[in-house]
């Protein structure tokens, strides 16, 4: 195979004709993931890799064989680049290493830095370009294949052979199951009532679509504008009162909402699937007025908006007891990390199959820290709060997570048993505050030094040993 040097660099030495490695430098074990996805696709598309979680065997004097392989074998070395693997001692050795073989070779482009998320410069790399996997893995990976193939990269895997010994890495890491029932908590919230009757509201006189879209959307209760008409479950005297210099509302069709979910309404136009439809929106739409009467602040998604916790429900650094008496805990929903204010909050998703129930998703909002202790501007951008969700939340555990999902429906139930989402003066819907659970035959049981009292032992709510001076 004959290997030339891309137009403009620097002619290829002969020790570098020699080299078909492809080194991944990364931090132990916060880059392991992300090498275990990158190393098979590599090899798919013909190179040879090394990454020391599968390089190294039982035996090895793994530092002797690290250095040979860059010193040695190496034609490029991919860098893992965040402030926490930066630091890591073994991979600043490694890249004093890797500027030594790159002036050796010579290859100015030896080294190749992988932006996993933003970090500082750090000698011996600050003036080189990276390729960019902190908005997409994918997307960096065609960056990385396109700029390995113009520098003119040999691929050592002509076969395009990937290793089992990845899949088998990541099979030996599963947690095994054990023959012991384990309780599990979901994330659906069951709806327990829901009123029997749904009401066309009609006005008595004329109404553009405009003007009842734009009063709708200020008025308390959820309603979904159909024709000349709106659906809900309020009744006529309160949409009159809200449509002042409107006319008077009234009801032009009752219906029983077992009937209209089940087939629809011939009368109305509406079949059954639209009819599914109206329902989970005025469900959603009933959720949202709630969350905002309960002062919670609202950021919007791609997918939808979630509501956060803020002042005054929860103090930053306040813990919110939650749990059965006899086994209270209590978790965090607001604090300071990485300098920012975390808020955390949820994304609800009606859904009526197979029963009625909220879906929630757990969300968590930064914004800028204003004073010590207090909420500045929320992060518009939404890169950059990708970023800090996967470096501020990555370390929280299964534990930590359903104790901040607790807490929020703590704060939101107000120790009742359920939720009551207004749908009219006289009207509500039903939502039970506790999550439905289930029973999995089989467990998998986690070692754990912590309690339930020592989880939120530290000030930032991440885990024991962690340390926002090694982080930042």
């Amino acid at each position: 195979m004959t290997i030339t040097a891309p137009e403009g660099a620097a002619p290829i030495s002969d020790e570098s004709k020699l080299r078909d490695v492809v080194f991944i430098s990364k931090a132990t074990p916060g880059d392991d993931a992300f090498a275990l996805w990158l190393a098979p696709r590599l090899e798919a598309a013909g190179y040879r890799v090394f990454a020391d979680i599968l390089s190294l065997d039982a035996g090895d004097r793994w530092r002797r064989k690290l250095t040979d392989t860059l010193q040695h074998q190496a034609v490029k070395m991919l860098l893992c680049c965040s402030d926490t693997s930066l630091k890591r001692d073994g991979v600043d050795e490694e890249i004093s290493i890797a500027n030594d073989v790159g002036k050796r070779i010579p290859d100015p482009n030896f080294i190749i830095p992988l932006r996993l998320e933003e970090f500082e410069k750090v000698f011996g790399i600050g003036g080189l370009q990276y390729i960019d996997f902190a908005d997409g893995w994918a997307e960096g990976l065609s960056q990385l294949l396109d700029s390995l193939k113009k520098q003119s990269v040999p691929k050592g895997n002509p076969e395009h052979e990937i290793s089992q010994e990845w899949e088998r890495y990541q099979k030996r890491r599963q947690v095994a199951l054990e023959n012991a029932p384990e309780p599990l908590t979901s994330n659906w919230l069951r709806i327990t009532y829901a009123p029997d009757t749904l009401y066309f509201l009609t006005p008595a006189g004329a109404i553009s679509h405009q003007v009842m879209a734009q009063e709708a959307s200020t008025f308390g209760f959820p309603l979904v504008q159909h024709n000349r008409g709106f659906l809900g479950f309020c009744d006529a005297a309160e949409l009159t009162n809200h449509f002042i210099g409107t006319g008077r509302f009234e009801v032009a069709n009752s219906i029983s909402l077992e009937t209209f979910l089940e087939s629809g309404c011939a009368d109305l136009s509406i079949d059954d699937r639209t009819a599914k439809n109206i329902v989970t929106n005025l469900i959603r739409r009933a959720w949202e007025l709630y969350c905002k009467s309960r002062g919670l602040l609202r950021y919007e998604y791609a997918s939808g908006p979630s509501f956060h916790v803020s002042d005054p429900l929860a103090k930053i650094g306040e813990r919110i007891a939650w749990g059965k008496q006899g086994d209270r805990r209590s978790s965090m929903l607001r604090n300071i990390a990485k300098n920012r204010v975390w808020e955390f909050g949820v994304s609800a998703i009606p859904n009526l199959y197979p029963f009625p129930h909220l879906r929630l998703k757990s969300r968590v909002l930064f914004s800028d820290v204003a004073g010590e202790k207090a909420r500045g501007a929320t992060i518009a951008d939404v890169k950059v709060q990708h970023r800090l969700r996967r470096s501020v939340c990555s370390p929280w555990r299964n534990p930590t997570w359903l104790g901040r999902y607790m807490a929020f429906l703590e704060l939101l139930s107000q120790d009742q048993a359920d939720i009551k989402l207004p749908l009219g003066a006289n009207a509500v819907l039903k939502i039970d505050s506790m999550p439905v659970t289930a029973t999995s035959p089989v467990s998998t049981r986690l070692p754990s030094e912590l309690d339930a009292e020592t989880e939120e032992a530290d000030e930032s709510t991440l885990p024991p040993g962690y340390s926002d001076e090694e982080e930042e």
